[in-house]
């Protein structure tokens, strides 16, 4: 490993993630960033959780949306327990698919299936939250290294800082979308009942609460039909 050039790469990868349009174009940035960077990575991808969901978020390869489902499905394996963070381990390496049985011996059988050889997996996180897990699959057995692990870590701390502030702009952007949109229901409502700004929010809440339908799709009904579903 030329650490030197690693170093070089990270710095130009930092700024690249931040210059990523979408949740989704960021996390396919990291994910092919792995391949290239770390030798015999031959695929990548991002695992999270949702209600204990295995979901796979930018896989470079099929075989990562396997060895997701797989892993969700029995329940164990290492990008599984790093997104769980259930015995506070942050990152995992099954260094030889050929053993590693003792600790995941439901996953690791199933796995050499697949065809895979070697694998890596590490928790994103940030101070505030814990985003899922980044993981590096290799056909080879063997095929990860001290230095290979250490270069996975510091992907993956880049990937969590990216990953969590593509995230919150999303989120803002969808806020700052909806309050737009919740206003122009209102003033829809204003000018065809006569009433004010208070009376129209209460009477999109309303709606909202008593047939269970999100504010933002009353909303988006009304500007859509000139007046309440």
């Amino acid at each position: 490993m030329d650490w030197r050039e690693f170093a070089e790469h990270m710095a130009s990868l930092a700024r690249d993630l931040l210059a990523q349009e979408s949740v989704t174009d960021t996390l396919e940035r990291i994910t092919g960033s792995a391949t290239d960077l770390i030798e015999d990575c031959d695929a990548a991808g991002i695992l999270i959780l949702r209600n204990n969901r295995v979901q796979s978020l930018a896989p470079t390869d099929q075989v990562v949306v396997e060895s997701d489902a797989l892993q969700g499905r029995l329940g164990e394996g290492p990008c599984f327990n790093a997104a769980r963070t259930s015995d506070g381990q942050r990152q995992y390496r099954i260094r030889d698919f050929r053993g590693e049985a003792e600790r995941w011996p439901k996953y690791v059988p199933e796995a050499r299936k697949l065809g895979l050889g070697s694998m890596m997996g590490f928790l994103l996180f940030t101070e505030d939250e814990d985003l899922g897990a980044l993981n590096l699959y290799s056909y080879r057995p063997g095929a990860f290294g001290e230095a290979d692990e250490t270069a996975g870590w510091l992907l993956a701390s880049h990937a969590a800082v990216a990953f969590s502030s593509a995230r919150t702009h999303a989120q803002l952007q969808e806020a700052v979308g909806t309050r737009h949109l919740i206003g122009e229901a209102m003033g829809i409502l204003m000018g065809s009942h006569r009433i004010g700004e208070e009376q129209a929010f209460a009477t999109l809440r309303r709606y909202s609460q008593d047939n269970n339908v999100k504010l933002r799709e009353v909303a988006r009904q009304v500007c859509e039909r000139g007046a309440l579903p």
